[in-house]
């Protein structure tokens, strides 16, 4: 297992632009999060997530200012290699986690 580690948010919102495919930046983020979750998200949250990715080498980020002609500046995120990799290591680690306690918790 890789010696990366993520934080729960962190993992969501990679989760987040998995789903959304390509490229994202971060209300449609923040709308899938919120759908998924079923509770209010921060953008501000979303962002230093996002932010935080980036310096881990788990998103990579570009600029575009060009944005639906509103002179809005986007900053547009995509996971990395290395993020995809991470997260197959993570859903293993979990499947694991929660090998034989299905019995344990019911059938929910």
């Amino acid at each position: 297992m890789s010696k990366q580690s993520l934080q729960h948010f962190e993992l969501d919102v990679l989760l987040a632009m998995l789903r959304h495919g390509g490229e994202s930046y971060s209300v449609p983020l923040v709308l899938a999060l919120e759908e998924r979750t079923g509770r209010p998200v921060a953008q501000a949250a979303v962002f230093i997530a996002l932010s935080r990715l980036e310096r881990k080498g788990l998103a990579t980020s570009r600029l575009d200012d060009h944005a639906l002609g509103t002179g809005r500046v986007r900053r547009y995120f995509k996971p990395t290699r290395q993020a995809l990799r991470l997260l197959k290591e993570v859903r293993r680690a979990h499947a694991r986690q929660w090998e034989g306690l299905d019995s344990l918790l019911g059938k929910a």
